[in-house]
């Protein structure tokens, strides 16, 4: 059998649903690899799986940062490997579930992501100089710095442009100099539900409805009153910054639904396009999609 079971893919796909499945037929724990569930108090935004979802099946790395808090898959590696370093020594496969491939690489793949640790000043004062002199400016700053990673980034990718320069301000290395040969370091099996483009645009049209009929404006205005300030990592994920724009532009809520749907909808094919290129990664239809056909997967 494999060392360890991946689900993986878009967003709205039933990862949840389907790693629960199967961790309580090998009785095991889930490694949650999202970059939203992290986040306390990012409930119904970020479609966290409730009690009832989970089935008492442990999950880990939800809930782990306070919202004020900046947090790099650096950082994700860093407290998610000795998790999955425990359970494989306890004889256990781990199953780890998430949409953020970045995150799951970094505990598959020998790789060289972000190894220096987020650091809230550094980013704060990139935030500030993109504020006063745009994303050409901070740009040209990496490819005076880095110009190999300057290479593969483009200069609207601002997130991983700051991250560029916060690798190379904090460990002194440049980011191009880290290692990002995908070699494996367990033998795994990796699956993602290939939903029709039309039918997972309706999940995720759904989806978003439920989390407004649920209160996901009453959450953002809530973790406000808390202080949360806007311009926190956590408030940039898709739902929040909308919330947090329409909320300040006096938006009405259908607009921002609509806003927010074709956003998940263009993060939905970002995610299919990074996984395609998953190795060894199997694509099931949704009536595939079961933890009976896993476990046959995992067993070949």
């Amino acid at each position: 059998m494999k060392q360890i079971a991946v689900i993986c893919g878009a967003t709205a796909t039933g990862k949840t649903r389907l790693a629960v499945d199967l961790a309580l037929k090998l009785n095991t724990e889930i490694i949650s690899a999202d970059s939203q569930l992290i986040y306390k108090g990012l409930n119904i935004g970020t479609a966290k799986p409730t009690q009832g979802e989970t089935r008492g099946v442990k999950h880990h790395m939800i809930d782990i940062v306070e919202p004020n808090e900046a947090f790099s898959v650096g950082d994700f590696a860093e407290k998610a490997t000795p998790v999955l370093n425990n359970l494989l020594s306890a004889g256990k496969v781990p199953v780890i579930c998430g949409g953020t491939g970045f995150y799951i690489n970094s505990l598959l793949f020998d790789l060289g992501y972000g190894k220096a640790a987020a650091d809230e000043s550094v980013r704060k004062k990139y935030a500030e100089f993109l504020s006063e002199h745009g994303k050409d400016a901070l740009f040209e700053k990496l490819k005076a710095v880095d110009p190999e990673a300057a290479e593969k980034l483009h200069p609207n990718d601002v997130k991983r442009v700051v991250r560029a320069l916060e690798i190379f301000e904090v460990s002194g290395r440049k980011k191009s100099e880290q290692c990002d040969k995908m070699i494996s370091k367990f033998n795994y099996l990796a699956v993602a539900i290939d939903f029709p483009r039309e039918e997972l645009y309706d999940r995720i049209n759904k989806r978003v409805d439920e989390m407004f009929d649920g209160g996901l404006l009453e959450e953002v205005e809530g973790l406000l009153k808390h202080g949360i300030d806007e311009n926190c990592q956590s408030m940039q994920a898709i739902g929040y910054k909308e919330v947090l724009q329409g909320l300040k532009n006096g938006l009405n809520h259908s607009t921002m639904r609509n806003i927010i749907k074709q956003n998940t909808r263009h993060y939905a094919k970002r995610q299919i396009t990074f996984f395609k290129k998953f190795p060894d990664i199997v694509w099931l239809k949704p009536e595939e999609a079961t933890a009976d056909k896993i476990l046959e997967l995992m067993n070949e």
